[in-house]
């Protein structure tokens, strides 16, 4: 974990400009993150290491001496691993909506000092809808800056000025950067103005990492029923306007705009928002199985590590790990694939689960017959 930490986010965020104030008030929201991928790993590292040294101390060949059977000894490691599964659920569920939605807050709300940081380090910062370039940075005035924003609608703005300010204004989420003695363009309009203008920037559109996602992989696991519902909703409302658009061209006569191609933006429209519906359904089935691998990862790693006999436990461990690295994530993954263009029904994620459960089952069965 404090290695996904240190090495992800955390640099991540030092190149983005935070200082290590910003990076501390990251981290509760970055451990969700970083523990989800740890916890299956480390699930599977502890009963490696106390299965493989309780087989080569042979404790497990006592147990069957004494006409005990093996599953004795697991079950207790199969309970657990429900009990973390169930967690890892909840952890999925809160890295991708309250972690992720954090660190956009913690971002977001330090974009006044990661510009400030960049400027000085770099002399230019850029972002998906603003750029800035400075000669250079006296303590909070910049010097001969120029600033590119593009709008989500309108013309695009260029400022020049001698010098400028900036501070930002959370509680209303906008930057206000104050010019003095440049020039202005908006669009293929250009004036001069001698003393100072003031443009306000939504904070949101200044940083890397602070745009609102809506992606359906951060909706939290409770608003996926309303997410469905109003994805079949879009989906309904596009056929209904391209049906309207066919009904009333038969109706006025007008036969040549009866053709798909006249309502081919609404059917590129309907499958655009049946592409997010097929991603909407399947990320519920996705969180719950990437939880369960910790269960599954148990169900191979106990009877493996006894089979193998090594009291070794890092090569118990990368000995359990290899298979499940070469069969369950690829498998995975696939299905992850499949279920997102809608070739294959949600559950079909579940298909590595399933195989490693398989195989797992096997391998007990193989450890209690002999």
């Amino acid at each position: 974990t404090l290695f996904m930490l240190v090495v992800g986010r955390v640099k991540e965020a030092q190149q983005q400009g935070l200082g290590l104030l910003q990076i501390a008030r990251l981290v509760p929201y970055v451990l969700p993150e970083a523990m989800r991928f740890a916890v299956p790993g480390t699930m599977l590292f502890a009963v490696a290491s106390v299965f493989g040294r309780m087989s080569a101390t042979n404790e497990i060949t006592a147990l069957k001496a004494a006409g005990i059977s093996p599953m004795a000894a697991m079950w207790p490691a199969f309970a657990l691993a429900v009990a973390v599964s169930l967690v890892s659920v909840w952890l999925n569920d809160v890295a991708v909506s309250w972690g992720r939605d954090g660190m956009r807050r913690v971002v977001v709300s330090s974009v006044e000092e990661i510009i400030y940081g960049r400027l000085r380090q770099h002399r230019s910062y850029s972002a998906p809808h603003i750029s800035i370039n400075v000669k250079h940075v006296e303590g909070r005035k910049l010097v001969r800056p120029t600033l590119s924003y593009q709008p989500e609608t309108g013309d695009a703005v260029t400022v020049s000025a001698a010098s400028a300010e900036m501070r930002a204004d959370p509680a209303r989420g906008v930057l206000a950067v104050t010019c003095h003695d440049g020039t202005l363009q908006v669009g293929d309009v250009k004036a001069v103005f001698p003393d100072s203008i003031t443009r306000e920037i939504e904070l949101d559109t200044l940083s890397r990492k602070g745009t609102v996602s809506t992606s359906p992989s951060e909706i939290a696991m409770a608003d996926f029923p309303a997410a469905v519902a109003e994805q079949h909703r879009r989906i309904r409302q596009c056929e209904e306007i391209a049906a309207a658009k066919i009904a009333l061209a038969t109706l006025s006569g007008r036969l040549d705009l009866t053709v798909p191609a006249y309502v081919e933006p609404e059917h590129e429209a309907v499958r655009l928002e049946t592409a997010r519906l097929h991603r909407i359904e399947m990320e519920p089935w996705r969180r719950w199985a990437n939880g369960f691998s910790c269960l599954c990862f148990v169900l191979v790693g106990a009877p493996m590590a006894i089979r193998m006999r090594n009291a070794d436990f890092l090569t118990s461990f990368f000995m359990c790990f290899l298979p499940i690295l070469v069969v369950y994530y690829p498998v995975f993954m696939a299905g992850v694939s499949q279920a997102k263009s809608g070739s294959v029904p949600p559950v079909a994620v579940w298909a590595g689960n399933v195989l490693v459960t398989l195989w797992g089952m096997w391998l007990m069965r193989r450890v209690i017959r002999t």
